[in-house]
C-alpha cells in the first residue's frame, strides 16, 4: 500500500551555519562595538536551543533580526523558532533570550493533519507515528493529492515528505 510520511525537522547543518553567520556579522557591525551581543547554540540530541544575548532590549531585536535574516539567506525556515520566550536579565543590564527550535510535530498539530486528511474525503488515512503523520492510500495520485492539501492547510510549522513509497 503507497504511503509517506509527514515529518518537520529543521536542516541543524543549515542553522549552525547561519548562527555563524550572524555572529561574524554581529562582530563586525558598528552598532555593536564594545557589546557582547552573540547568539549561541546548544544542540542536543532531541531538542535544539539558541540563545540570544545583547546589552538591552534594542540591541537583542536587531541580534534576532540578525538571525533571522541569515536562516532566510540559508532557506531555514524560521516556522522553526519559537520567539515566544520573554528577554532575562542576567547581570547588570544585559539580556538573554532563549529560543527554542522545533522539531517534529506536535500531538495538536499531528491531529490536525490527521483531521484535515479525514474531512478531504480523500481515499487515504492518516494516522500518527511518534513525531510524525504516516499517510496510507491506495493509490499515488491520492497521497500527492494529501500532500498538495497539507502544503496549502497546515501553515503554522513547515512540513516535508519523506518515505514515499509505491
Amino acid at each position: 500500500m503507497p504511503s509517506f510520511d509527514a515529518v518537520s525537522k529543521p536542516n541543524l547543518v543549515e542553522l549552525r551555519n547561519a548562527v555563524d553567520q550572524a555572529n561574524k556579522e554581529i562582530s563586525t557591525r558598528f552598532d555593536f562595538k564594545g557589546s557582547d551581543a552573540r547568539v549561541e547554540s546548544k544542540a542536543e540530541s532531541k531538542e535544539s536551543e539558541l540563545t540570544a544575548f545583547a546589552d538591552d532590549e534594542f540591541k537583542l531585536g536587531q541580534v534576532r533580526d540578525v538571525l533571522l535574516s541569515k536562516l532566510a539567506k540559508r532557506q531555514v525556515d524560521v516556522r522553526f523558532l519559537d520567539l515566544t520566550a520573554k528577554p532575562e536579565k542576567i547581570g547588570g543590564d544585559r539580556l538573554k533570550q532563549t529560543i527554542k527550535v522545533k522539531n517534529g510535530i506536535e500531538q495538536t498539530l499531528a491531529k490536525k493533519v490527521v483531521q484535515t486528511i479525514k474531512d478531504s474525503k480523500l481515499k487515504a488515512t492518516a494516522s500518527i507515528q511518534g513525531d510524525a503523520v504516516r499517510v496510507q492510500g491506495a493509490k499515488k495520485d491520492a497521497l500527492q493529492e494529501a500532500i498538495a492539501l497539507l502544503r496549502a492547510k497546515v501553515t503554522e510549522l513547515p512540513l516535508q515528505f519523506e518515505n514515499f513509497r509505491d
